[in-house]
């Protein structure tokens, strides 16, 4: 009893975490959307080149990376609501099959945009991009995988894990403000390592919420 509700109290405050970073994402998707349309400026740090160059050069690959990118950031969250699961089950089926497109996507042009466009932490951050994105289509292959046996455990736990990769591209972003206001490196020096804080935060955070709400969430 009293683990339920130490579960339900923690709930609320990640529930509270999750609207925050997907608010933060579709913030990224507009910003940048932005900028490439050139209606605001890139942003330009200390004097040097602007951030969204590569971008900017390269927009296809970052529209086809982006803007699936908003449908995670808003599908995402719906697809752990117990009151939609149960009173809107053809709703649920649906968000969700277009949810893993979505995630498909972002995946496999993840994988892609290091080789296209110069990251701006250089084969640091490519690392940890193409990393973590194959972890992240390899989370929903195996969500969909348990999905299709009904073994709705399962594809709930591996749908944690990839929601919560994709999250860590929200949590990055004040990661790198941290590194901008109080290291004094270059980004090119720092990018690199905020991405792997990032996703690592998010890989262990999901195993601790699967662990510790396994069996006990509906």
């Amino acid at each position: 009893m009293e683990h339920a509700k130490a579960v339900k109290r923690v709930s609320r405050l990640v529930w509270i975490l999750v609207i925050i970073l997907a608010a933060i994402g579709i913030g990224m998707v507009v910003r940048r959307t932005l900028v490439i349309a050139g209606l605001i400026p890139s942003f330009t740090p200390g004097g040097g080149a602007p951030f969204d160059t590569s971008f900017t050069k390269h927009p296809v690959i970052t529209f086809v990376h982006i803007l699936p990118g908003v449908l995670f950031m808003i599908l995402g969250p719906l697809q752990f609501m117990p009151g939609i699961r149960a009173r809107h089950i053809r709703f649920h089926r649906w968000s969700g099959r277009l949810f893993l497109v979505a995630a498909y996507i972002v995946g496999l042009s993840a994988i892609c945009m290091p080789f296209i466009m110069l990251p701006i932490g250089g084969v640091n951050e490519a690392a940890g991009s193409i990393l973590f994105a194959i972890f992240f289509l390899v989370a929903l292959s195996k969500a969909w995988r348990h999905i299709l046996r009904r073994e709705t455990a399962l594809h709930r736990e591996w749908m944690i894990r990839a929601f919560a990769i994709g999250l860590a591209v929200a949590t990055i972003r004040p990661i790198i403000v941290l590194f901008f206001a109080f290291s004094g490196l270059k980004p090119q020096v720092f990018f690199g390592t905020a991405f792997w804080i990032g996703f690592t935060i998010h890989l262990i955070a999901a195993e601790v919420w699967v662990n510790w709400t396994r069996g006990r969430m509906s």
